[in-house]
């Protein structure tokens, strides 16, 4: 009689599998998560297309300037720096600038020259509060200011001090602005876009090639739908007790 222990050994090897394979599908084994998706990257489409010439963008932002007529600031600390004196000194060396970087409406620029003078009204200046923040990465603040104009117009600009004490103007832009943010080292800014109930959100960062801050991210997002607050029901008369009723 003929044995087959190859066959005997791959039946006593399979009989711990049994229950292993009876286990699958129950409670706390595993089951199935149907087909995967087949992966699929971009696909380029008319490939053999020449496609036309595109000529380096434009940096977009302001070229950055040394501001003129201003104490050297000690220890690049642009905290000792008075930021309407500052902004003072700026309409000084571009009077009468109507438009671009250093463009400010003229009724703007007469409220700035008499702003801490003898008269002011308190709140009349348009140069905010400044804002402090690190936004080269050299561990250094910068100064970064605000000017409102009219018409819910703001011009955002932003200083940093080199090591010889020049004050240098990185940023500088006017926007109708809804809000300016710091978000690490970006200052960010949300305008009204052109689409109703949309806003474009402009993220400026530091650019170590151009020395100065540039509009580096753009998105539109859609505005959040603001909540309407209930009408209180007004006071309730009884039938005939209107006016011109009788007692």
């Amino acid at each position: 009689m003929k044995t087959f222990p190859f066959r005997a050994g791959a039946l006593l090897a399979l009989v711990p599998l049994v229950p292993l394979l009876a286990g699958c599908g129950e409670s706390g084994g595993l089951a199935s998560a149907g087909a995967t998706a087949t992966a699929s990257g971009p696909v380029h489409l008319w490939p053999d297309r020449q496609g036309a010439a595109v000529p380096p963008a434009d940096p977009g932002g302001a070229p950055p300037e040394y501001v003129q007529g201003i104490p050297p600031v000690p220890e690049q600390n642009v905290h000792a720096v008075d930021p309407v004196g500052l902004v003072q000194a700026e309409l000084r060396a571009h009077p009468d600038t109507d438009v671009g970087a250093d463009g400010m409406p003229p009724e703007t620029a007469a409220a700035i020259r008499a702003c801490g003078g003898e008269g002011a009204a308190p709140g009349a200046c348009p140069v905010l509060t400044p804002y402090y923040r690190d936004l080269t990465g050299n561990n250094k603040d910068e100064l970064i200011v605000g000017i409102e104009f009219p018409d819910k117009m703001m011009s955002v600009r932003v200083y940093t001090a080199d090591a010889d004490g020049r004050l240098n103007r990185i940023m500088a832009t006017t926007e109708t602005v809804v809000s300016v943010e710091l978000a690490g080292r970006d200052v960010v800014l949300r305008v009204p876009s052109g689409n109703n109930g949309y806003e474009l959100i402009t993220a400026w960062s530091w650019d170590e090639k151009q020395l100065t801050m540039l509009p580096t991210r753009e998105q539109i997002v859609r505005v959040p739908a603001q909540p309407q607050t209930p009408v209180s029901p007004g006071p309730t008369t009884s039938a005939g007790a209107g006016a011109g009723a009788s007692p």
